[in-house]
């Protein structure tokens, strides 16, 4: 199995910044693909980015140029640049061998105030 513990959620004004960390721990070969995914009160999960171990990453359309993801071997990093109220969600930090879908963290609250 693997875990994934996340850390740097919290609450920001309009257009600051924050940064998610996650790392992995148990069997790593399970997963080659890590990514964040984010629910907002009524909605569905959904993707927010992913990485590969080679690098290759992908981000929503709604995040593009705002969100950096990066990857240091088992720990996965998403930079949060001009936050919008529209990004409050929970966040989840996921794994899984081509898309980061079977493994998941608890989830970390990120709050976007006007």
């Amino acid at each position: 199995q693997v875990q994934l513990v996340e850390s740097g959620g919290g609450s920001v004004r309009t257009g600051g910044s924050l940064r998610l960390s996650c790392a992995a721990s148990g069997n790593i070969f399970l997963f080659n693909a890590m990514g964040w995914y984010r629910q907002a009160p009524g909605k569905q999960r959904g993707l927010v980015a992913s990485i590969t171990q080679g690098g290759t990453t992908e981000y929503a359309d709604s995040v593009k140029g705002r969100f950096t993801i990066s990857r240091d071997k088992n720990t996965v990093y998403l930079q949060m640049n001009s936050l919008k109220p529209e990004d409050t969600a929970v966040y989840y930090c996921s794994a899984g061998l081509v898309r980061p879908e079977k493994f998941w963290g608890p989830g970390n609250q990120v709050t976007v105030s006007s």
